[in-house]
């Protein structure tokens, strides 16, 4: 094994042949050859991923369930009146646990009690399970 070790010793004191038809390469040229070399495809994007922060979804107690309920039927019950109003609700994350929270500011064209949903009348749709707030604007 120890002969092995020292098999290429006679190399060091060996003079640097320098290239007559290349000139040399600078140290960014050098670098940029392995620039575009990434060993760990997706891995940034996992790790933002992982970074990202979501908010846990808040449960409503019964008396702020039974005062969302309330602001929606008098909608639903009025059909004929304009109704602006102002809703933050709850967005799932498709990719992990939690969400977001968003509010939305619109006027109510239509209200379906079957689905569970309120259609804004610029199309937008809010399921009303998700809603955590509401008032009128």
């Amino acid at each position: 094994m120890e002969k092995d070790e020292h098999r290429y010793d006679y190399m060091l004191d060996m003079p640097y042949r320098k290239s007559l038809k290349r000139k040399n390469m600078s140290r960014t040229e050098r670098a940029a050859q392995f620039g575009a070399f990434r060993a760990l495809t997706g891995y940034e994007d996992e790790i933002s991923e992982t970074a990202r922060l979501t908010d846990r979804r808040i449960e409503l107690d019964e008396y702020h369930k039974s005062e969302i309920d309330r602001k929606l039927r008098y909608i639903f019950d009025n059909p004929k009146e304009e109704h602006n109003i102002s809703v933050t609700y709850f967005v799932p994350d498709k990719r992990k646990s939690g969400g977001e929270y968003r509010t939305k500011n619109g006027t109510v064209k239509h209200i379906n009690d079957y689905k569970r949903y309120i259609l804004f009348t610029d199309g937008d749709r809010i399921m009303i399970d998700n809603i955590v707030g509401m008032e009128r604007i």
